[in-house]
């Protein structure tokens, strides 16, 4: 089934679809993720537990959500289903310094990693079912970008 705006009259499809964000024709991941760049930039300014505590219900709430949702679309991983690449990205903004620069490179590393998805991130995407598998698929290549951008952090530290 096609998701369409009557999609977004029901709950469950609004916030899985990232409220519209995953309706996007091309790439509805990477706008995903780049709506999730804005609450990111707003957490910065809470603590780091609020922080922690806001991305852990994202991501409990979001594993049901995105479950749902491809249940009564039909398709495993819908590419307009979105709340996956938001979570992500929020778990991703929790572990970056407060500055523009380090939410772009979270953003750019993410998408990479989203896309190519390296082992094991094709194989939580092929194996894994329901919205654990929706869900798992993308924390890793934020994982994996939190590594480059570690990397890099400790690389301009060290200079």
């Amino acid at each position: 089934m096609q998701p369409g705006l009557k999609h977004l009259a029901e709950p469950i499809h609004l916030f899985a679809m990232g409220f519209g964000a995953g309706l996007v024709p091309l790439a509805p991941g990477t706008a995903g993720s780049a709506l999730a760049m804005l609450p990111a930039w707003l957490m910065f300014e809470l603590s780091l537990p609020l922080r922690i505590g806001i991305v852990v219900l994202t991501v409990l709430v979001g594993t049901w959500c995105c479950g749902e949702s491809a249940r009564r679309l039909g398709v495993h991983d819908h590419p307009a289903i979105v709340l996956d690449e938001i979570a992500a990205m929020l778990m991703l903004s929790v572990l970056l310094p407060p500055q523009p620069a380090w939410l772009l490179g979270a953003f750019v590393f993410f998408r990479v990693f989203d896309i190519a998805k390296p082992w094991p991130i094709r194989d939580v995407d092929h194996r894994m079912k329901g919205g654990t598998g929706i869900m798992l698929d993308d924390l890793l290549a934020a994982v994996y970008a939190a590594a480059c951008l570690q990397m890099i952090n400790l690389f301009l530290t060290a200079a």
